[in-house]
């Protein structure tokens, strides 16, 4: 239990925490700022694989596994793409997070 409330907490400060609004909006394609923004404005998938990676390095540092910190930043992207696109809303982007956290602590049991 220690290990998933861990990973909770880490998945909280990612998404509620070091998620800026910048970043919270400027990773969709969708969002307004791609209509008025300069070339020079970072592109949705910069966002978006910034903040992935912020995720799967919150999982790497809290299980030590590189493994689990790579498909982490893979899952949250292609997780937070679906809710951008708005094929998912909210409350199943939090739910498919968090049964990630569920999974990664049944694998690690299981080693």
């Amino acid at each position: 239990m220690a290990l998933f409330f861990q990973l909770v907490v880490g998945h909280v400060f990612g998404d509620f925490v070091f998620q800026r609004s910048i970043m919270a909006t400027s990773k969709s394609r969708h969002a307004e700022i791609y209509k008025t923004a300069s070339k020079r404005f970072p592109p949705w998938y910069y966002w978006l694989g910034s903040h992935a990676i912020v995720h799967g390095g919150m999982v790497f540092l809290i299980t030590g596994s590189l493994m689990f910190g790579v498909i982490e930043t893979v899952l949250h992207f292609v997780i937070d793409y679906c809710k951008c696109e708005h094929w998912i809303g909210v409350h199943t982007d939090q739910l498919l997070h968090i049964l990630c956290k569920v999974a990664y602590v049944y694998f690690i049991m299981q080693m």
